[in-house]
């Protein structure tokens, strides 16, 4: 297991990899708690405004960010730069996650004293249906893997730079990085709760992403509250079966990345996921929904990765299922909830077991056999 740097102190070189929402807010924290940040883009024209004004042009634009934040790009920071930080965190989409890791894996300093790395993106890759911890494994090697560390939780990024209280997961196979991470973020606005499940909280916050675009697609439809409840309710259990199938702990689904992050997706017109659902329960069609939303839904995507997962688990889950065929076959929103509500009464919960599944192959293949 290669060593991190030291504890990060109060003033760490932190280097954000993309600057969306959540990476962009996720700078202004850091600047704010006195660590000097720099926020990579890939648009030049982002970089110059944000140096000269302090503001995002795509982004949380009406901000102003910390002065301890400097954005850098368009070209992703060479090795020189690199070797110079304490942290690198990734806050590029998921589908794009294993480009940029395999080009920067070349800069990354000597492996045996890595900088702490922190993940935030969530989603399943589309092709190869692989977490995260997977592209890394698959790119940087398996000891940088097991050394990564994941934040998720109910977090918006416009709450967050208005100070409002939040609370996030960090999870991480090695107690230590989860630790450092939590040290790193942590603020009286900002509370951290360490965990050594980082399969489970990504599953966690790439599915709640579905099932925030079906409770959009109810509330569409102008149905209220009983089926919101619903449809959040159901959407944990199916979480919780497809996690515990995938070898993922059940109680991981409980915590902030899986029912506190769901509540929030499927609760708020403000949250990406939920807006495609509306719309397409409004009757608009997806190509236009995602032409004109301005950002990724990851959910789109991981909707997609998620249906093969299911089938190969054999794991029942309608109302992702329905979700997916909404999304990818034409299915009519009002024929998806029908089909649901039609389905026969069954046993309101049954976990599989959690021995074996994708996520024992995947700890073997980072040489965490019986830990």
């Amino acid at each position: 297991m290669p060593a991190s740097k030291p504890q990060p102190d109060a003033h760490s070189k932190v280097l954000i990899l993309g600057a969306g929402n959540f990476g962009s807010c996720l700078a202004d924290h850091l600047g704010d708690s006195d660590h000097q940040v720099f926020l990579w883009s890939r648009e030049a024209d982002v970089v110059s405004h944000f140096n000269q004004h302090w503001k995002n042009l795509r982004y949380l634009h009406e901000h102003d960010f910390s002065k301890n934040v400097t954005a850098v790009g368009p070209d992703l920071p060479d090795a020189s730069f690199i070797n110079k930080m304490d942290v690198l965190l990734f806050a590029i989409p998921t589908q794009f996650l294993r480009l940029n890791l395999t080009i920067l894996n070349r800069s990354l300093p000597d492996k045996t004293k890595l900088p702490l790395l922190i993940f935030v993106n969530k989603g399943i890759e589309i092709g190869t249906n692989a977490l995260t911890l997977e592209i890394i494994a698959d790119t940087c090697g398996s000891d940088v893997a097991k050394a990564a560390t994941f934040i998720s939780g109910p977090s918006f990024a416009k709450e967050i730079v208005r100070r409002q209280p939040t609370s996030v997961s960090v999870a991480s196979f090695t107690e230590a990085e989860a630790k450092k991470t939590s040290a790193l973020f942590h603020q009286p606005h900002f509370r951290c709760y360490t965990g050594s499940d980082p399969i489970g909280i990504e599953l966690a916050g790439a599915l709640k992403n579905i099932y925030a675009i079906a409770a959009g697609m109810s509330d569409g439809l102008g149905y209220e509250n009983n089926t919101r409840a619903m449809i959040i309710t159901r959407g944990l259990a199916e979480m919780t079966c497809i996690g515990t199938a995938y070898g993922a702990s059940p109680l991981t689904f409980l915590g902030l990345a899986g029912v506190g992050d769901l509540f929030l997706t499927c609760s708020s017109s403000s949250s990406r996921n939920y807006t495609v659902g509306y719309r397409l329960g409004q009757g608009e069609p997806l190509d236009r929904i995602i032409s004109t939303l301005g950002s990724v839904a990851e959910g789109v995507s991981t909707t997609k990765g998620v249906k093969t997962i299911i089938e190969n688990l054999g794991v029942n889950a309608p109302i992702a299922e329905r979700v997916y065929e909404v999304l990818y076959t034409g299915k009519a929103t009002k024929a998806a909830v029908r089909e649901l509500m039609d389905l026969p009464a069954s046993r309101e919960l049954e976990l599989p077991p959690t021995a074996g599944g994708p996520a024992q192959q995947l700890m073997e293949k980072l040489g965490l056999q019986g830990n």
